[in-house]
């Protein structure tokens, strides 16, 4: 992908008022150095970065893509190169390259948003699994509580003196995931970010997960909260128990937890789609992330090869899923990385 997710994501971009889809909602841009990475599959050749007017579409905002249409490079901060739009909702695929009136308009990711409506109760939202699903997800939580001896320690992080605790056992198992190693997209390890925590816990806004195997960190999650909706900002979990399904298991116990809590509207898991997304999620939303760029010969030289080289990666990785070799290659790269 061109940018990394997190750049954006600890401002939803939006002058935030309500939780519930359909709220109207003013899009509030933030000029933003944002990330613009080229790689090849999980590899990551070329990073740079670029001024943009970003913003992320909250879920529930009823920004579509009428408002993208209005935009004029008239309106445009001078000192950035074009707007960076995410998490978009849009009724179907869009071409991924197009002049679009004045803008060169680039759709790098088209995904289905997934999200958990935490509104209904626990035993409802396990009943929306098939019985094969349920049996599979208790069967990998009692396998994990066996290797344990018995109990799971799982603990929640949510006041600032907790924080750094927090932190301390994510980053432990941050330096050993593929998610830092090989796309630098770890938690962050800044005192800024320590300040930003500490003050979304202040104002109990934070919720953070940790699971362990004795002393040991595994895996954690945390989770941003503004207007009663659960983000996913940063996971990770030691490659050394991908075999336990630690990632699995600390979903599921993360998900009761909130529902048990009552406080939360939606656990919502942001930007792209995955296995797991579309396994624990609810509902989805067909939505893009777009780049808004003015019409120009140094903008195209940005995009394009970024656009071709995208194509070829994914081209290369159909072929090594029809090979069959897809998940031994990943698999290999990311410990060897």
């Amino acid at each position: 992908m061109p940018c990394d997710p997190q750049e954006v994501r600890g401002d939803c971009g939006t002058s935030c008022q309500s939780g519930v889809p359909g709220a109207a909602r003013m899009i509030r841009w933030q000029a933003k150095q944002v990330p613009f990475v080229y790689t090849l599959g999980e590899w990551q050749l070329l990073h740079r970065t670029i001024p943009m007017q970003a913003a992320s579409i909250a879920l529930g905002d009823d920004a579509g893509p009428g408002d993208v249409e209005r935009l004029d490079p008239a309106d445009l901060d001078k000192s950035t190169r074009g707007y960076l739009i995410r998490m978009l909702p849009v009724d179907g695929e869009l071409p991924i390259i197009e002049h679009f009136g004045p803008w060169l308009r680039y759709c790098f990711m088209q995904y289905r948003r997934c999200y958990v409506d935490l509104g209904q109760t626990f035993d409802d939202y396990v009943a929306k699994f098939s019985a094969k699903t349920r049996s599979t997800l208790r069967r990998k939580v009692k396998k994990y509580a066996e290797h344990c001896g018995g109990r799971i320690r799982f603990e929640v992080y949510q006041t600032r003196a907790e924080v750094r605790t927090f932190l301390a056992h994510a980053h432990a198992v941050s330096k050993l995931s593929y998610q830092e190693r090989l796309l630098h997209m770890g938690i962050p390890a800044t005192e800024a970010f320590i300040g930003q925590a500490g003050a979304l816990a202040d104002g109990g806004n934070l919720m953070a997960y940790v699971l362990f195997d004795g002393e040991r960190p595994v895996s954690y999650l945390y989770c941003p909260v503004k207007d009663g909706i659960v983000g996913y900002a940063y996971l990770g979990y030691d490659p050394d128990y991908a075999k336990l399904s630690v990632g699995a298991v600390l979903h599921w116990l993360a998900i009761e937890q909130l529902f048990g809590t009552g406080r939360f509207r939606y656990l919502d898991f942001g930007e792209g789609e995955s296995e797991h997304k579309l396994l624990f999620s609810t509902a989805q939303q067909h939505c893009v992330d777009m780049f808004l760029f003015r019409n120009t010969l140094r903008n195209k030289l940005l995009v394009v090869p970024h656009m071709l080289l995208k194509r070829f990666s994914t081209w290369t990785g159909a072929l090594l899923e029809r090979m069959g070799l897809k998940r031994a290659v990943r698999k290999f790269l990311r410990r060897a990385t």
